[in-house]
């Protein structure tokens, strides 16, 4: 019988996936927020990808110089992993982020964060059903349903950020990086037993924000900085990539995808509330929809790693 890694112990996964999902639910005002700071329009596309690709990039940079201290050396993938690289980048970077970037600014920050709940369900199904890297189980399933609810829950308080309907290039683009973030994270889970997930997770942002940020030039994206809160806003969204998603493909190296990504049901709820407290779109937090909707959640990732656990001591 093989040894449960620490990273492998339930109470672990919980602390640093929620750290992770904090973190990405603070990138919700957080962007917004910046586009304020960089005097970048809704209509800009191009500005928008440029700000997205100086965050990446820098963010790579970080990890890999974080990486490479303990080392006294300059980490590389593997001759053989480009390729991984390459392909992560493109997912999780380059694809995820445009379609990201620009559908946030076509929303609101408070219904960004809900549409990204449904991630969680993709990951999911594409891990069992087209990677086969686990079995669709009652209890995942279920988990993943009460959990979801929670989600529509917050999404349906009536809280103003949430009117205006349905936009191809706001809500539309959002769900088309949703699928493309649930295929990053099936493929990091993929990868990491051939090379080491913080390799992959620093080169795969450098190299897809070096191809948004030419993309950018060339389309001619442009910042213009209206405040010196635009620099620690810019290194703090960079250190939101580089420390969630070093954390995350650790824990998806050893960890089942639905153990791990359950826990992408608060990035919404953190991504609520923060938005409501930091943005002026919500008026009031609907603490009491906010409260149910996390329990929902709670009970939602309980159900699934609950599950887990049965299966491995079957």
């Amino acid at each position: 019988m093989n040894k449960e890694h620490y990273l492998q112990k339930t109470s672990i996964v919980c602390l640093l996936a929620l750290l992770c999902c904090f973190l990405w639910g603070s990138a919700f005002p957080c962007i917004k927020i910046g586009y304020r700071l960089f005097a970048i329009e809704s209509t800009d596309t191009w500005s928008q990808i440029l700000f997205a690709g100086i965050r990446f990039t820098l963010a790579g940079v970080l990890v890999i110089l974080t990486a490479s201290v303990p080392q006294k050396k300059i980490l590389f993938p593997k001759k053989g992993s480009w390729g991984m690289v390459a392909k992560i980048s493109m997912a999780q970077t380059v694809i995820q982020y445009f379609f990201f970037y620009v559908g946030l600014a076509h929303t609101t920050g408070v219904k960004g964060s809900i549409i990204e709940g449904a991630h969680v369900f993709l990951s999911i199904l594409i891990a069992s059903l087209i990677f086969h890297q686990e079995k669709m189980t009652k209890a995942k399933s279920a988990g993943c349903v009460i959990g979801f609810s929670g989600v529509i829950l917050v999404n349906v308080s009536g809280a103003e950020g949430l009117g205006g309907g349905l936009a191809l290039n706001g809500e539309g683009f959002l769900l088309i990086a949703c699928v493309s973030y649930a295929f990053s994270s099936v493929l990091v889970k993929l990868y990491s037993a051939k090379e080491s997930p913080v390799v992959l997770s620093g080169y795969q942002f450098m190299m897809g924000g070096v191809i948004m940020t030419a993309a950018a030039w060339i389309g001619g994206g442009h910042l213009t900085v209206t405040s010196l809160w635009a620099y620690p806003m810019m290194v703090y969204m960079a250190l939101i990539s580089a420390v969630a998603y070093s954390v995350w493909g650790v824990l998806l190296k050893y960890n089942p995808v639905s153990k791990v990504t359950v826990f992408g049901f608060t990035t919404p709820v953190f991504g609520v509330v923060l938005s409501a407290l930091f943005l002026t779109e919500s008026g009031q937090i609907p603490w009491v929809q906010s409260l149910v909707a996390l329990l929902c959640v709670c009970a939602g990732i309980f159900i699934v790693n609950r599950g887990e656990t049965l299966e491995n001591t079957d």
